[in-house]
């Protein structure tokens, strides 16, 4: 089971990015994806997530009307659509999925052995 994000990069303040995280070896019938970011000296803390049963979403107060996770079950793919973004959002972005848990009790599971599989990450740069 892997995850590869991928679309990180540099950017400045008020502009956008679009993360994609692509699952290989499993799909999204069974397993939701989540979001998660950790900024410089900072814990990992979880951004947006899918909740199981009825695909609702979750997001941190602090990307509310600015982020939005899209799930694309044709390509087996979860993105992170990131708008007006601020210098506040640096950080390296990770997916994870998990068959069990969802929306926001899996966005606290933040430590790599609570949730069942992790990508390696990507990094997002916000900066004038």
């Amino acid at each position: 089971l892997q995850l590869v994000e991928s679309g990180g990069g540099s950017v400045q303040p008020g502009g956008s990015l679009r993360l994609s995280c692509a699952l290989s070896g499993f799909t999204l019938d069974y397993y939701v994806v989540g979001w998660f970011r950790q900024a410089p000296g900072k814990e990992r803390e979880g951004v947006s997530c899918f909740n199981h049963n009825d695909g609702s979403k979750y997001y941190v107060d602090s990307v509310k009307g600015r982020f939005t996770i899209i799930r694309d079950s044709a390509k087996n793919m979860v993105h992170l659509q990131m708008d007006s973004l601020k210098p506040e959002d640096t950080a390296v972005y990770y997916c994870a999925a998990d068959s069990l848990v969802g929306g926001q009790a899996m966005c606290h599971r933040t430590a790599n052995g609570e949730l069942e599989v992790w990508g390696q990450g990507t990094l997002v740069t916000v900066s004038s």
